[in-house]
């Protein structure tokens, strides 16, 4: 296949931005364009349910600093409504057509909405996923509602939690699993969080759902009904049910894609229906689904932001220079910040069948967790004891078995393995 003159990035978020500045880097000259469905130039996500809310930083405030010039036609503002494959160009919501040879699909995620649109069009109900998002909620938050109900317990929930508290505000969060955090890190480690988040005040009711919003009969919420019969009274809902996959343009293009992502190689090729590479489509960001080592036989997806920029620099690398880099060396890593612990991960808890506390405790509230498949490692997640992850890096990277066989600072006196307790996934 010769060599591309004319790259089309499709999604203008930290993915894209960063496969167009590795492509540069590696010295592409040729076209480049870049298409996004929202005005804003790419902006950094995480920092929307952390330092905005906080109000250190102005929700418009957290645009991406640019590694290098890209020299690229910017397309914001523009949805892709669909890949034609077969004449190599993507065609817009405004009628646009735009060619390319080579063609990366970095179209993320969006909230996942409340599933009953009456409900949702309330006043105080949220979502956050933009900086749009990010100014309604702040206004919400500044106002003093006399409570916040958080739906989900999972990183933006629990996030969102912890600054409400920090704000001196009443909060309850409704978790459909057993623990906040249960589907990234299990219940073991999720009952030390939840024990976290009822020291710093938080009302949470775990094991239970959501299941209609109560209007205050002038058009705002006025808090919700649970499953258990319960009602909760609240002003502000802030709706945390995980994120859809942006994958609906790419139906009839021919690619292995749906709502859980668009399934790529290790190369970040996008494969066709048969599963084959397609040579001339690559994949990168949240909207990637593919195997890692760690995973076994599992199709995983990772929204964090260290692996849209790996994948972003193994792009680059493959479409300059054919099989020259892989998804398979990369170790993805992820951290939050909530109720005052500082979470590190690494490897992929979420595809173990065992953990164990190897460093600290959960008393102290500083320990380290190992988790293993199999008998080998394949993830870690520290809290406060982030200086120690690079030593379990190694041990994940080094497939070393599990248990692990060292003695370590801080141990506890008879480590043991205890089954990891993810919730049970979809066949």
């Amino acid at each position: 296949m010769s060599a591309p003159r004319n790259v089309a990035i499709v999604g203008a978020s930290l993915a894209g931005l960063r496969t167009a500045e590795a492509l540069r880097e590696r010295g592409y000259d040729g076209a480049l364009t870049l298409i996004g469905e929202e005005k804003h130039a790419p902006y950094d996500r995480p920092p929307l349910s952390k330092q905005v809310l906080k109000g250190w930083v102005g929700p418009m405030e957290t645009t991406l600093p640019r590694a290098r010039t890209v020299g690229a036609v910017w397309r914001l503002g523009t949805r892709a409504t669909r890949l034609d494959r077969e004449r190599q160009c993507i065609e817009t919501a405004d009628g646009d057509r735009i060619s390319y040879d080579r063609v990366v699909i970095a179209t993320g995620t969006r909230a996942r909405a409340w599933p009953a649109p009456a409900e949702a069009a309330l006043r105080g109900m949220h979502t956050l996923r933009t900086p749009e998002d990010a100014v309604a909620l702040l206004a919400d938050l500044d106002a003093s509602p006399s409570r916040v109900l958080v739906i989900g317990a999972g990183f933006t929930g629990s996030e969102v939690a912890s600054v409400c508290r920090d704000r001196g505000l009443a909060v309850t969060v409704v978790e459909l699993n057993a623990t906040p955090l249960m589907a990234a890190f299990g219940a073991v480690v999720g009952d030390f969080v939840a024990r976290r988040q009822r020291e710093a005040g938080v009302d949470l009711r775990c094991g239970t759902a959501v299941i209609g919003i109560l209007d205050n009969g002038a058009g705002r919420v006025a808090g919700a009904l649970l499953s258990d019969g319960h009602t909760i009274a609240a002003d502000v809902v802030v709706v945390c049910l995980g994120a859809v996959r942006n994958t609906e343009w790419l139906d009839g293009a021919g690619l292995k894609a749906g709502p859980a992502g668009c399934v790529c190689d290790s190369q970040c090729h996008a494969l066709d229906r048969m599963g084959a590479p397609v040579s001339d489509v690559f994949v990168c960001g949240d909207i990637a689904r593919f195997r890692h080592p760690l995973s076994g036989d599992r199709l995983v997806s990772l929204e964090h932001w260290g692996t849209a920029v790996d994948q972003a620099k193994i792009v680059a690398a493959n479409m300059l220079n054919p099989g020259s880099a892989s998804n398979d060396a990369t170790l993805p890593r992820f951290w939050s910040m909530q109720f005052g612990v500082g979470l590190k991960a690494s490897g992929l808890p979420a595809c173990a069948d065992e953990v164990m506390i190897v460093q600290g405790s959960f008393d102290t509230g500083r320990f380290v967790a190992a988790y293993g498949r199999q008998g080998r490692m394949v993830g870690a997640v520290a809290a406060n004891q982030s200086r120690w992850m690079s030593f379990y890096d190694e041990q994940i990277i080094a497939d070393s078995h599990f248990p692990l066989e060292f003695r370590l600072v801080d141990q506890p006196a008879k480590p043991t393995p205890r089954p990891a307790e993810f919730p049970a996934r979809a066949a």
